[in-house]
């Protein structure tokens, strides 16, 4: 079932103007990637033991679904705005070397999408299950690398705007377990502002779990 959503009035948006200049850009899309310091966060997953990409995730999500910004979708030529955004990851076939993309419906806790998530990751057996919804944040993880840039296949549909999250191979600093992690967002929804918040409230859940 679609989440629920509310129709933009864009005549009283004050955001109206800047959407229609980024929207009608070539590239409407941007990226960042920036680091995180996971240390706590991978020491907790460690200890309960469970899939640290699906813990990642969930706390990517949770921390994306609490900013406006990351919830605004055009919508048959409407700009909507979404109560709650929902999960799409890829999850390799380590025999095949090959990815599936799973969905899984966001939960309230991590423990609760995580029974979940996993259980759709070990009984789906396609690569793929059909397109993904407009209600969905997009996730792939990339450990294989410790990359400082990161872009994507672009559909060529400007009005796209489902965000993308990845993250790469993590590493020691210091003591400290840094890991690079990027976001994709439509600049007509999502500014570098947005881009910082989550940066922060992601930061601060991997040091608070």
């Amino acid at each position: 079932m679609a989440n629920t959503y509310q129709v933009i009035d864009e005549k009283r948006w004050e955001r109206s103007i800047h959407c229609m200049v980024f929207r009608n850009s070539i590239e409407p899309a941007f990226c960042v990637t920036f680091e995180i310091d996971i240390t706590h966060f991978l020491n907790k997953m460690k200890s309960q033991g469970g899939s640290f990409t699906i813990a990642m995730v969930y706390a990517v999500c949770k921390c994306a679904n609490e900013i406006e910004a990351f919830r605004y979708r055009f919508l048959d030529g409407k700009i909507v705005l979404f109560d709650k955004i929902d999960t799409a990851f890829t999850y390799l076939n380590k025999d095949t070397e090959l990815f599936k993309v799973v969905n899984v419906p966001m939960q309230d806790t991590m423990q609760e999408y995580m029974e979940i998530a996993t259980k759709a990751v070990n009984e789906q057996n396609a690569y793929f299950t059909g397109p993904l919804g407009n209600d969905v944040f997009q996730c792939s993880p990339m450990p294989w690398v410790t990359y400082t840039h990161i872009s994507h296949t672009n559909s060529g549909k400007k009005d796209n705007a489902t965000p993308l999250f990845d993250w790469g191979k993590y590493f020691e600093r210091n003591g400290r377990i840094m890991m690079p992690i990027s976001v994709q967002a439509h600049h007509s929804f999502v500014d570098g502002i947005h881009i910082g918040k989550f940066a922060d409230k992601l930061q601060k859940y991997m040091d608070e779990l």
